[in-house]
């Protein structure tokens, strides 16, 4: 299962508009056991990258997730920057050309947010909706991918933080889902969404 230049424009651009209408419901959740600002970081660093490629797309997907990596890690504040921005690094460097493979696209990034991170499982971070979707994209497709992200959101909600700001509220964490794996949920359904294949 590929994608073209166009759709990933496509799916970024779907991006912009959908940290846009979430930015308040994102904010809210990291205002629980975070800094308050995770929406309106992803907010920015998305609506930075849509303006970026309507003023010049690289010509292949590989220049076009750089140019997000670089965008995001300049814009967004937080761990969120350099997480989303490894994510589109590693995706970048996984990428042929014309066309990418979604598997590997999605496994590429994960795995950059992963190290980067240090986070696994179970930690109540992004990882935790990230995992399962690529579990899932590997044998079920997209719309299976964006289902199981969903589901591992969700799942951070009992969890008690064992990574980044929200790990110094020790047991207060529990009870509160994580911002960063409902970011990471909306980027899966997005792509999911627009990459109808």
């Amino acid at each position: 299962m590929t994608v073209t230049r166009e759709q990933m424009l496509a799916w970024l651009d779907a991006l912009a508009g959908v940290y846009a209408e979430n930015k308040e419901r994102l904010t809210e959740l990291d205002s629980a056991i975070g800094d308050a600002d995770h929406g309106i970081n992803m907010d920015r660093g998305f609506t930075a990258v849509k303006a970026e490629l309507a003023a010049a797309a690289p010509a292949d997907i590989r220049g076009i997730l750089q140019k997000v990596a670089t965008v995001l890690i300049k814009t967004v504040g937080g761990a969120s920057g350099p997480l989303y921005g490894t994510f589109f690094l590693r995706a970048a460097a996984a990428a042929p050309h014309p066309e990418m493979d979604i598997l590997a696209f999605l496994q590429a990034g994960v795995e950059g947010v992963r190290q980067r991170g240090k986070a696994e499982p179970g930690d109540k971070t992004m990882l935790d909706a990230l995992l399962p979707a690529l579990d899932a994209m590997r044998t079920g497709g997209l719309d299976a991918a964006a289902a199981a992200a969903e589901a591992g959101m969700r799942a951070t909600i009992p969890m008690q933080a064992r990574k980044g700001r929200a790990c110094y509220l020790g047991a207060r964490s529990v009870g509160h889902q994580d911002p960063g794996a409902t970011s990471a949920w909306l980027m899966i359904k997005t792509a999911a969404e627009t990459w109808r294949l």
